[in-house]
């Protein structure tokens, strides 16, 4: 499903030239459930901004599903960001004036789907997380973990092909980050292909690959 060779990003601070990513290399199969594991500043978020299509390596070649991103337009790219790609961030990303129902309903809006079918399609993704019952409840009236569980049902509501969660824990309990982890394992289970960012060794131990990320370097960790 993905392939990266050589990705290469660059930053320039000042007069200083930082690589961000250095000849990164990567592959991902459909259903596998990957962490990216490293340090802040490590590149991980760039990685995943780049998996995701919300930036463009400087050098090398980035395949999804066999078709270079090059080759793509902006306007495609929102597609395949809308309909491909399931986002997860550490800090939920929830609009603070809608409720739960509400939050997860906007892809599908954008996607311009019927409303009949986007209220199937809402009820069934906060089934999935289980929180039909705060479907009317707005972020300040959740949790975190609630909270976190609302943007992985926006996140799925699409069906998208793949996962991309980037430090989904980072802001939980350890509680509750577990809770958050064992929905991810369920939705992997159910045949989703994931790739889990975290600085966290005990969060990315639980995925069934691991890869280090260090000063833009990616290499596998045997399992």
């Amino acid at each position: 499903m993905i392939t990266l060779r050589n990705i290469t990003k660059c930053y320039e601070m000042g007069d200083e030239v930082v690589y961000a990513l250095d000849h990164a290399n990567l592959n991902v199969d459909a259903g596998e459930f990957v962490s990216i594991v490293g340090p802040s500043g490590s590149g991980k978020t760039t990685m995943m901004n780049i998996i995701g299509c919300l930036d463009i390596a400087d050098e090398g070649e980035y395949l999804l599903d066999n078709l270079s991103i090059n080759d793509y337009s902006e306007r495609e790219l929102a597609r395949i960001r809308n309909q491909k790609i399931g986002f997860v961030f550490q800090d939920f990303n929830l609009l603070s004036k809608m409720t739960a129902a509400e939050n997860v309903e906007l892809p599908l809006i954008y996607q311009k789907v019927s409303a009949g079918k986007r209220r199937e399609m809402v009820e069934e993704a906060l089934e999935q997380v289980g929180l039909t019952a705060r479907m009317y409840h707005r972020p300040h009236e959740l949790s975190g973990g609630q909270q976190q569980r609302v943007a992985i049902a926006r996140a799925l509501v699409t069906k998208p092909a793949l996962f991309l969660a980037d430090e989904p824990t980072g802001a939980l309990d350890s509680r509750t980050s577990q809770e958050i982890i064992n929905l991810f394992h369920k939705l992997h289970d159910q045949g989703n292909t994931i790739i889990l960012i975290t600085h966290e060794e005990g969060v990315a131990d639980q995925a069934e690959r691991k890869v280090r990320i260090l000063d833009g370097r990616v290499s596998e960790v045997a399992s």
